[in-house]
């Protein structure tokens, strides 16, 4: 390891936040990366990359909230224009499995110049412990469109894991690494594991993609919801219903299954109503 730190990008959050934690842990040199850090860093606000970014020789990215959000794809080329020429040696990026936008960042990423290693992640299963999905899990209800389409629901973890591993350990550079869960659930499924879990009833409701749209609404306003509904629309139609064997190839590994992440986020307290 050298004193230059990797520079995390989106330190607050899901990913990040674990990331980080993660890099921490192993004694490696860290700059967080968020509106709020020491050394602030902000996708609205150009001028805070080069300083976020002067020293460090690597950086995991995210892109919040989403690459699908207008403008996000071309701040992404920006910043990899300013990364490359700040000296950096190494980009990881997160991507969307099965979204062309993400897509697009990631051919951003290949044309910048830089080292890089893409993680192309399916849907996170902590969507239902720390995202929008919680308070409808508390009311015992999961309202997801889609029917019957099945998805590989990848733990958080396993991602951040591959990331650290990517950051860390010589073997990754110029890798794409598909990440999913070791098995295809339905969300009916995913309902009844959160069920045995938490040790309540939780239903899964089908709903069209209006009724999704307006649920993300009500929580996050119509431009959220016109992105999160557009996502929803292209990923699940069926493009995404296989496993991929990203983890286990930067891990030696196999993925963690999503009812030891339900029982884990359940003995945590995560779903009790004073979380």
């Amino acid at each position: 390891m050298t004193n230059h730190p990797i520079l995390v990008v989106g330190a607050t959050g899901k990913t990040g936040s674990r990331v980080a934690a993660k890099l921490e842990e192993k004694g490696v040199a860290l700059r967080r990366g968020s509106r709020g850090s020491d050394i602030p860093f902000d996708w609205e606000v150009p001028a805070t990359w080069a300083p976020a970014l002067s020293g460090a020789t690597k950086a995991y990215v995210t892109y919040f909230p989403d690459l699908a959000f207008p403008g996000a794809v071309k701040k992404l080329e920006a910043f990899t224009r300013v990364a490359a020429a700040s000296g950096l040696e190494h980009i990881v990026l997160l991507s969307g499995r099965g979204e062309h936008h993400a897509r697009l960042g990631e051919d951003v990423v290949r044309a910048s110049g830089i080292p890089f290693t893409i993680i192309r992640a399916a849907w996170f299963a902590q969507n239902f412990s720390e995202g929008y999905l919680r308070d409808p899990i508390l009311a015992g209800v999961l309202p997801m469109p889609g029917g019957d389409i099945a998805e590989p629901i990848i733990d958080i973890d396993d991602i951040a894991d591959v990331a650290v591993a990517a950051l860390t350990k010589e073997g990754h550079q110029g890798m794409l690494y598909e990440v999913t869960g070791p098995r295809l659930m339905t969300f009916a499924e995913m309902a009844d594991a959160l069920a045995s879990a938490t040790g309540r009833p939780i239903q899964h409701i089908p709903i069209s993609f209006e009724e999704f749209h307006a649920n993300v609404a009500q929580a996050g306003g119509d431009f959220v919801a016109d992105v999160f509904t557009s996502i929803a629309r292209e990923t699940l139609d069926g493009r995404n219903a296989q496993t991929a064997d990203g983890v286990e190839r930067a891990l030696g590994r196999k993925p963690r299954d999503f009812t030891d992440f339900a029982t884990a986020a359940a003995s945590w307290g995560v779903w009790n109503t004073a979380a």
